[in-house]
């Protein structure tokens, strides 16, 4: 199967920016820079980084276990959201599918693009578990994109292979199902990444923002076969990674700070464990729903006022409203910030 001929005919058609050549060791009077360098990185601030990262990619494909020709480096996450949009859907023709709730950027760039949305409920009676046959049921000849956010944001809930394994299949030509795997470091199942070579409609999206603590470098990836990542290459704008991004990501992937990252997960995992044990045993909690993520959804009897009583605390959580306005996502963070929710709550018992 060709999957690039689900894409626009006109980013079929597209070539990648011509960079001025940057090459080592050269005097360097091609791409109206400065002569000045006034950065303090090992990398001088006054030139242009590289169009595409390859170091950091050769890196990140050893991490995520994939081939530097099948991995773009982006923005975050969103960016790859936004550029798979961009590329795959035409403004008034055709529909990005989601399911209801999850992560707000894929309707956001949907929105944008002018691509139509179709959102399909999942199931809260089953601890919000998505029914792949829904999605075929909801599924048209418009439906270019279908994303799965797994684990789930902000469900916590685990799409189970088998069950991606059935949507590659019955949309193998019709669709690119993108796998946004943000959290899948704190769940039980392993990336969807050994799925790649046998699905060519499969796209995986990663983040550094989570289990590595980077949100603030505004670091991810794109994962998918080398034609549709040179596809989405043309569409990313040139040097999207700044240089001191690219340095500090390089320095977050060397294996001190991997050892580190992980051992950060671990706790988070503990904690997530602990919180949970510690919510059930409030009377106004209604449901705790098992979670794969760092973060944890949780039913109330009144959402409102334990929003409004853990801001008088010093504590913010997230409250959607909507389908979920009877719960709220609690974000795991480090033991003292978790006891200082703790002690917000208690303030709540017996009002």
């Amino acid at each position: 199967m060709n999957v690039i001929k689900l894409a626009r005919p006109e980013i079929q058609a597209l070539h990648a920016y011509d960079a001025a050549d940057q090459v080592d060791d050269t005097v360097r009077l091609n791409a109206n820079e400065s002569p000045r360098n006034n950065g303090r990185y090992r990398r001088p601030l006054n030139r242009y980084p590289e169009v595409r990262p390859q170091a950091l990619a050769q890196a990140l494909a050893i991490r995520f276990g994939c081939s530097p020709k099948e991995i773009l480096v982006t923005r975050g996450s969103s960016e790859a959201i936004d550029l798979v949009i961009r590329s795959f859907c035409r403004a008034g023709q055709d529909s990005v599918m989601t399911t209801r709730p999850s992560f707000s950027m894929y309707r956001h760039y949907a929105e944008v693009q002018g691509a139509k949305i179709i959102e399909v409920a999942s199931l809260r009676e089953r601890d919000f578990a998505i029914d792949v046959d829904d999605l075929l049921s909801a599924a048209d000849a418009s439906t270019r994109l279908i994303f799965i956010c797994s684990p789930n944001n902000p469900t916590g809930t685990t799409l189970p292979r088998a069950e991606l394994v059935r949507l590659l299949q019955a949309r193998a030509d019709r669709s690119v199902i993108v796998v946004d795997e943000a959290y899948v470091e704190f769940g039980g199942s392993s990336s969807v990444i050994e799925l790649l070579q046998a699905h060519p409609n499969l796209l995986i999206l990663r983040t550094l923002s989570k289990a590595l603590g980077l949100a603030g470098a505004r670091c991810g990836a794109v994962i998918g076969q080398p034609q549709v990542i040179s596809l989405l290459n043309a569409v990313q704008a040139p040097y999207a990674l700044a240089t001191p991004v690219v340095e500090s990501v390089e320095e977050a992937l060397a294996p001190r700070q991997l050892c580190e990252a992980e051992a950060a997960v671990e706790a988070t995992i503990a904690e997530r464990e602990r919180l949970v044990r510690a919510l059930l045993e409030y009377d106004f909690v209604v449901k705790v729903w098992p979670s794969d993520a760092n973060f944890v959804l949780a039913q109330f009897d009144d959402a409102q006022q334990v929003m409004g009583r853990c801001r008088e605390h010093k504590v913010l959580l997230r409250h959607f409203g909507g389908d979920l306005s009877d719960c709220i996502r609690i974000s795991v963070g480090a033991r003292g910030e978790n006891d200082q929710l703790l002690r917000a709550l208690d303030t709540l018992k017996d009002t």
